[in-house]
C-alpha cells in the first residue's frame, strides 16, 4: 500500500524542556577552516528512539559526537537536560552518556569482560572496590548482548560482529539514561543488525532510555526509529515520524536517488524502493 508523499518540510518546532533531553542550540561544528554543520537547532526526544540519516559527509557522526561531548562546537550550546554539557566534569557527564564511536579500537590483549568492565568506571568509587552492583551491570549487559558466552576470549580474537556486540555491552554497563550510537549495526549480519536494533529499541520502550544513532540503511531507520532527523550537507532537512520524513520528494533531494515509497508489509512504516534504472527491470529471474 503506498503512503501518501508529502513534500520535504523544515525541521519541526522545537520540543519543549521537558520533553528534550539533548538538544543543540545554534550549533556549528567544524574541522580546521572547513564548517561542516552551521547553526544547527535540534531536540532530542526523551525516552525515545531517534535516529539520524544522510548522505556521506552530511555531519551525521559528527553531530553525534558534539552530542556525546567528545568534539566541542565553534558556536553556539549543547545542553543536557537544560544545562550545558561543556560545564558538566567528565565523570558526571560519563554517567548520563554512554557512547559507542565508529570503529573503536580496544588495548591490547583485553577480553570481552574486561571491556565490558570498562564501562562501570564512572560509577567506581575513589578507591576503585569493585561491588555487587558492578557485578550485576556487567551481567546483565553480557546477557542483553548474548555476548556472556564470550567472556573470557580475546577482543582479537572476535569477529566484526562480535567484537562489536562486546562495545555495545560495554556502554550498557554505564547504566546510563542516554545511549548515543554512531553506526552500531556496523560489521554486523543481517540477523545481528537486527538483534541490535531490536535491543535498542526494547531499551527505548521497556526502560525509558533515551537513544540517538547514525544508520545508513533508510528502512531499518525509518522500521526502528520513533523520530527521524534527515541531515544534508551539514543541515536539517526534515525531522520527525519516519511516514513524515521519508519521502520520494526529500530522498530525491537528499540522495539523489528516484524511489517509490511503500508501506513495509511487516510494519507499516516507510519502505524506500529505489526506481530501476533503465533496462535493469525484471532482468533476473528467481
Amino acid at each position: 500500500m503506498p503512503l501518501p508523499d508529502v513534500a520535504t518540510r523544515a525541521p519541526a518546532t522545537r520540543l519543549v524542556a521537558a520533553d528534550t533531553t539533548l538538544a543543540a542550540d545554534g550549533v556549528s561544528i567544524g574541522y580546521g577552516r572547513s564548517t561542516i554543520v552551521g547553526d544547527l537547532a535540534l531536540a532530542v526526544p526523551r525516552g525515545r528512539f531517534t535516529v539520524l540519516v544522510g548522505p556521506n559527509g552530511s555531519g551525521k557522526s559528527t553531530i553525534l559526537r558534539t552530542l556525546a561531548g567528545l568534539m566541542s562546537p565553534r558556536a553556539g550550546t549543547v545542553l543536557l537536560d537544560g544545562n550545558a554539557i561543556a560545564s558538566l566534569p567528565s565523570r558526571e557527564l560519563a554517567r548520563r552518556i554512554g557512547v559507542l564511536s565508529q570503529g573503536p579500537r580496544p588495548p591490547e590483549g583485553l577480553t570481552v569482560e574486561d571491556l565490558v568492565q570498562q564501562g562501570r568506571y564512572p560509577h567506581r568509587s575513589l578507591f576503585g572496590r569493585w561491588s555487587e552492583a558492578d557485578e550485576t551491570a556487567c551481567a546483565e549487559a553480557l546477557r542483553l548482548t548474548g555476548t556472556d558466552s564470550l567472556r573470557d576470549r580475546p577482543l582479537d580474537s572476535l569477529s566484526g560482529g562480535q567484537r562489536q556486540r562486546a562495545w555495545i555491552a560495554m556502554t550498557l554497563a554505564q547504566q546510563t539514561d542516554v545511549l548515543l550510537l554512531d553506526e552500531p549495526t556496523t560489521f554486523l549480519d543481517l540477523a545481528h543488525q537486527l538483534e541490535v536494533l531490536d535491543l535498542v529499541a526494547d531499551l527505548v520502550a521497556e526502560r525509558g532510555k533515551t537513544a540517538v544513532a547514525v544508520l545508513h540503511d533508510l528502512n531499518q531507520a525509518a522500521r526502528y526509529a520513533d523520530h527521524m532527523v534527515l541531515l544534508k550537507a551539514g543541515r536539517v532537512v526534515a525531522e520527525g515520524p519516519p511516514a513524515e520524513v521519508i519521502t520520494a520528494a526529500a530522498v530525491a533531494d537528499v540522495f539523489g536517488v528516484a524511489s517509490s515509497i511503500v508501506a513495509d508489509p511487516e510494519t507499516g512504516t516507510p519502505m524506500c524502493v529505489p526506481v530501476a534504472r533503465r533496462g535493469r527491470r525484471g532482468e533476473r529471474g528467481v
